[in-house]
This record gives structure tokens, sequence and C-alpha cells, in this order.
């Protein structure tokens, strides 16, 4: 008996062509901090202002849809000491998730660290820890992350803080 697969979504969405990783200029400012908006409503991203989005607009790497101008998700890096940086506000929009775009975006930012000489990126996570240890990221020792980052983070919130080297 023959019977067939589940079909799965496309991976790269409908238009079945690679997604396109850039990095997030000024003018992405106002998208990035629209298309971030729904995580912060529910929890899933520290509040930010279209301030920060405009302030550090240089640090976020985003991925659209080739011949397409709307942010499907980002991420951005931050060097918060020497040799390490944070990874924050990594968010894809819900209709585009599990279709490889928060991979592309996570290749594209530990290249980005490596050709930078970064010898360790963190992050802290509420929901995504699985998708972390995935793509290589171990649970991060005390006195390991940043100290000012690592102080800021909200203990209401239950972050795990996660590393690797990229």
């Amino acid at each position: 008996m023959i019977t067939a697969a589940t079909p799965r979504p496309p991976l790269y969405g409908t238009d079945g062509l690679p997604p396109m990783v850039r990095r997030a200029g000024l003018h992405d400012a106002p998208a990035l901090h629209a298309h971030s908006l729904a995580f912060i409503r529910s929890g899933a991203l520290r509040p930010r202002s279209i301030d920060h989005y405009l302030a550090h607009a240089g640090e976020f790497l985003l991925v659209t849809g080739r011949g397409r101008t709307s942010v499907l998700g980002c991420l951005a890096l931050s060097d918060e000491e020497e040799g390490a940086t944070v990874l924050y506000n990594f968010c894809v929009a819900r209709g585009n998730q599990g279709q490889g775009l928060g991979a592309a975006l996570l290749r594209a930012a530990l290249a980005d660290a490596r050709s930078r000489l970064v010898r360790e990126v963190f992050t802290a996570t509420t929901s995504g820890a699985a998708f972390f240890r995935r793509h290589g990221f171990v649970q991060a020792g005390p006195g390991r992350a940043p100290a000012a980052w690592a102080g800021a983070l909200d203990p209401a919130r239950g972050s795990e803080v996660l590393s690797r080297r990229p």
C-alpha cells in the first residue's frame, strides 16, 4: 500500500524562492517596529519604542521574501563586551514560522558575528530554547553572560540565557 506524505509548507514561503536576509537601514526602522509589535503585545519580546529601532537600526538583520519589501522576520546583534554579542528581538511573523526564515536569520547573524571575530553569542528566551538548542546553543553558565545585559533581564519573565560560539 502506498500512502501519500502530509504536505509540508513550502520551505521559504509560497513563492518558493529562498529568503533574502539583509542588514537593516534607518529607513527600515518603522517596519521593524511594526513587525515586532505583535510579539511585544504577546509578551514574547520586551517593549521597545520606535526610537530604539531608529537608534539601533544598524544592529538589525531582516528577512523578506524575494521581490518583497515587507519584513517577515528580524533579529538584532548588540556588541556588549569585547568578544561577546547579544542576539535580541528575534521574531518571525506567525504566518511564516516553520519555513526556515528564522534559521536563515540565525545563520546570517552567526556569520556576521564570525566575521567580526566575536567569541560568543548570547541570547535570552522565554519560549524558544528548543529552536536555539537545535542550532548549537547551550545554557550559559552563571557569570558568563555580559554583566550589564544579564543584569537588565527581568527575572519575572523567567528567561533562559543561552550561548554558543559563532
